[in-house]
């Protein structure tokens, strides 16, 4: 149901953009959210959006830096990293969840994750 692309190899204080298509919203699923993962951690909440409200929060690590958008004709939700620190190296996912949520476990559904590497 959701596939995340746009990883990729980045210089320190460069930008990228994630996206996140959503095949199938079910009814349930007014939630989409963007989490990273480095070996040995949990997994992280990034930033998240309600679907039909497009009411957004993010992390303390993503604030001035990272937003979240979505775009409801494409089905699609995006993640524009700017100012990306080494620090932000990890794979990203994309979640889809009934309500708001900043732990993994809350998750209905990921995507497949993409790499992110910002090199310094």
């Amino acid at each position: 149901q959701l596939q995340a692309f746009g990883g990729g190899l980045v210089q320190a204080g460069g930008s990228l953009r994630l996206s996140c298509a959503v095949s199938r919203l079910t009814t349930s699923d007014n939630f989409m959210s963007w989490f990273r993962q480095t070996p040995g951690k949990e997994r992280e909440f990034v930033a998240g959006i309600r679907w039909r409200e497009g009411t957004k929060r993010c992390s303390d690590s993503a604030k001035g830096r990272f937003t979240i958008s979505r775009v409801s004709a494409e089905n699609a939700v995006y993640l524009q990293m700017d100012n990306l620190k080494p620090e932000d190296t990890a794979v990203y996912y994309c979640a889809s969840s009934a309500g708001a949520i900043v732990l993994a476990a809350g998750a209905r559904a990921w995507g497949q994750g993409t790499q992110v590497t910002v090199s310094s």
